[in-house]
């Protein structure tokens, strides 16, 4: 069994907002059964070895402002940054985990007519990223020659956007496969659990940062570190498998 796990960097834009916001990124962690269970350890660990008690989530590695305490707020930043590098070490130590990520361009997606809200980018981009978990669960399948099986784990993110959620999980789950895939390996149902109960979805919000972190300032710091752990091609390319550019194009 593979767990994707799903979160976000940031919120959709409005189209208003788009040209300042610029990105949005969903980021997905593929995290085998069997790895999940090491992975929850060496997360236990490694918050124990910083003293770190409570949720995990990039916006707390920024230098703090004065504001709400973080469960990260009694570290220096020299060991917030020891901390997520030893957090994104733990993660790609397992050759397993895979990450798949979807990368909007907010302006370029407003730019397409059938495009009118917050909500339509993040439903194409769930379907991009859901679809490509289903190509690998296809290609695992065919590697060790039985069907390979998936569930999708997302970060609750209120009522009403949870239950449209469902309903658009649900609607490709039951495709015909006219212009959806087929999504034959993925076991129906959606699970949406908070992001402080779940180990999965901590790593995938410090993968989404991440790639968010490279697209909208340049900054490749961090991205470089999971560089490593993204689906690829049968030849090495990351484009289109690891990191999927939305909407199609050059920007």
């Amino acid at each position: 069994m593979q767990l994707l796990f799903i979160d976000e960097s940031g919120t959709p834009p409005t189209a208003k907002s788009a040209a300042d916001v610029g990105y949005f990124v969903l980021g997905g962690v593929v995290i085998p059964e069997e790895v999940w269970v090491k992975l929850a350890a060496d997360l236990k660990r490694i918050k124990a070895s910083y003293q770190v008690h409570g949720e995990i989530k990039w916006r707390h590695f920024a230098q703090d402002k004065g504001g709400k305490p973080t469960p990260l707020s009694h570290l220096p930043i020299e060991h917030k940054e020891s901390l997520r590098r030893d957090l994104y070490r733990a993660l790609t130590a397992y050759k397993a985990v895979k990450i798949i990520s979807v990368v909007a361009h907010a302006p370029s997606c407003y730019g397409k007519g059938y495009i009118e809200t917050p909500d339509n980018i993040y439903w194409l981009c769930y379907k991009q990223l859901t679809e490509r978990f289903q190509y690998m669960l296809q290609d695992l399948s065919r590697m060790i020659g039985h069907s390979v099986h998936g569930i999708v784990v997302c970060d609750n993110r209120g009522p009403r956007d949870d239950e449209n959620l469902r309903n658009l999980h649900a609607t490709l789950m039951s495709s015909d496969g006219e212009n959806i895939s087929r999504y034959q390996n993925i076991i129906e149902g959606l699970f949406i659990a908070p992001s402080h109960l779940s180990v999965g979805i901590q790593f995938a919000d410090l993968v989404a940062g991440a790639i968010f972190r490279k697209f909208k300032a340049d900054d490749g710091r961090f991205f470089s570190q999971i560089e490593g752990s993204f689906r690829t091609s049968p030849t090495g390319a990351i484009a289109g498998y690891g990191v999927v550019k939305f909407p199609k194009g050059a920007w």
